[in-house]
């Protein structure tokens, strides 16, 4: 239990970066900004578009998933049950959702992730801002999704075992 406790807060904390250092940006850029920064406006503003959808998508994941965990961490009595059930939404919500990106402007080279090269291939180039972001959220969901790595799929498992 202490361990689930500690893994809760380093999730906690860590989702709560993500979620400030996507809504500061999020707040400072606009599309046509970003499209005007990187020149072919019929090239890039479809591109842009969905890649601020997929961040706007990540921000409220990450937002819900952090106000859940601190909701388990602020109980009087630590309900493990309810904080694995969480950990197991940050990593199929937040997680997947960073490295799987609905609108496909990126992907993961995972061969790139045990070298210091940035794992994270843009489907265009990107204003450095923008690239600066994905690569630091990069290596916060790689640090998360190392840790709750479990909870891809032992988790359902167990619940399965649970019920029969």
């Amino acid at each position: 239990m202490t361990h689930l406790k500690q893994l809760c807060e380093e999730t906690y904390t860590k989702l709560k970066r993500v979620s400030m250092d996507l809504e500061r940006f999020l707040n400072q850029v606009t599309l046509m900004g970003l499209v005007n920064q990187s020149g072919d406006p019929e090239e890039y503003e479809a591109y842009y578009r969905n890649y601020l959808s997929d961040l706007r998508h990540l921000l409220v994941y990450c937002e819900n998933a952090y106000e859940r965990l601190g909701v388990a961490l602020r109980r009087a009595r630590f309900n493990e049950e309810y904080a694995e059930e969480v950990l197991y939404q940050v990593y199929h919500s937040c997680i997947n959702n960073f490295y799987y990106p609905k609108g496909e402007v990126y992907d993961e080279d995972g061969r790139y992730s045990y070298t210091d090269h940035d794992a994270i291939i843009f489907r265009k180039e990107v204003t450095p801002e923008l690239k600066q972001l994905t690569i630091s959220l990069c290596k916060v969901f790689e640090q998360m999704r190392d840790d709750l790595h479990y909870y891809e799929t032992d988790y359902i498992t167990k619940k399965r075992m649970q019920k029969v």
